[in-house]
């Protein structure tokens, strides 16, 4: 596995864990709050031997810088510019809960660059009151000023980031955590049912799903990715790095 800082016009560098075939398709994994690369390994090594798998340390997270400034509209944008950098187009995008919020941001602002779209647990921020928790003692993996960042984000009243889920074109595919998970699950079917051509599967195991069934999990992404393929689309997901 290769490690790459992409350095983006900010100035602020993306830790991305490369691994799998050169000029495979692209795969793109973002994480969830306060976690890091690592969190997909359970998934990741069967991903790569199908696809050039560029996996993701969002702002604050991991090797990647902490500028100490952090929202959902950052993220995407720090992703969308990282796609560039690499010179990745027709993107299989996969994220989990805060990376699956921030991939439903990347596919509505990309719908030319992102082939499919795979969210794990998560619709948009909507109408709640998660309590900002304690900050754990001790050297973090990440820079906790992110998750009074986010958690504000994810309370948001308004729902005003469902308006654009129609405007996402990508074959989506939902993962759903079952009654086990904390995320309500009548609110992915409402995203199944709002976004033009998704899939939604429960796995009923919580909200980590990837990492509680890792093998299932991959078994899902990668069949529903070879029934989209099957279908005609408009070229096919390459990665193309810059140099």
């Amino acid at each position: 596995m290769d490690i790459r800082l992409v350095e983006l016009g900010s100035g602020i560098r993306i830790a991305c864990h490369l691994s799998g075939p050169l000029g495979g398709p692209a795969m793109v994994l973002l994480h969830a709050l306060g976690e890091q690369a690592a969190s997909w390994s359970g998934v990741a090594p069967r991903f790569a031997s199908r696809y050039r798998v560029v996996n993701l340390e969002l702002r604050g997270h991991g090797s990647s810088d902490r500028p100490g400034v952090y929202s959902f509209e950052l993220m995407r944008d720090d992703v969308i510019e990282v796609l560039e950098v690499l010179g990745l187009h027709d993107v299989v995008l996969v994220g989990h809960s805060m990376g699956g919020a921030v991939a439903y941001l990347v596919a509505q602002a990309q719908p030319g660059r992102i082939a499919r779209l795979v969210v794990e647990d998560v619709p948009p921020p909507f109408p709640r009151v998660r309590q900002v928790p304690e900050r754990p003692k001790g050297a973090l993996g990440f820079d906790w000023a992110v998750v009074p960042a986010i958690v504000d984000q994810v309370n948001d009243p308004t729902r005003r980031w469902w308006k654009r889920l129609t405007d996402i074109s990508s074959p989506t595919l939902l993962i759903g955590g079952g009654p086990a998970s904390h995320i309500p699950q009548e609110l992915l079917v409402e995203v199944s049912e709002t976004i033009p051509e998704c899939t939604l599967v429960t796995m009923p195991v919580g909200h980590n799903v990837h990492q509680v069934q890792p093998s299932n999990f991959s078994d899902v992404v990668l069949g529903w990715l070879a029934d989209a393929d099957a279908k005609p689309v408009a070229g096919a997901p390459r990665f193309e790095p810059k140099e």
